[in-house]
């Protein structure tokens, strides 16, 4: 019995561990200020549809944060709407 179940415990990770999707890193996508929000929401939606995930919207800016993968990031971009894609990172004023 116990071998039954790690061999089922084994089959299932060998499985999860194929279907992992494309390695996500944070970036942070901004607008001119001037931009309407239907531009913005459609770069949401676009980071969605291929599999990203918003961490954060941001209303003193024009703009977001995400965890995406390439596929994510090539979407906004194929947009053609001046959006300025970072990647999300610390910053400190005391130079380290």
């Amino acid at each position: 019995m116990r071998l039954y179940i790690l061999s089922l415990i084994l089959a299932l990770f060998a499985v999860l561990s194929f279907a992992a999707k494309t390695p996500q890193r944070p970036i942070v996508v901004s607008y001119p200020a001037g931009t309407p929000d239907y531009v913005i929401q459609e770069a949401i939606d676009a980071i969605k549809n291929a599999g990203g995930l918003i961490t954060h919207e941001y209303k003193l800016i024009k703009g977001f944060a995400a965890k995406v993968g390439k596929e994510a990031v090539t979407a906004v971009q194929s947009l053609n709407n001046g959006a300025i894609i970072e990647e999300d990172q610390e910053m400190s004023i005391t130079g380290s």
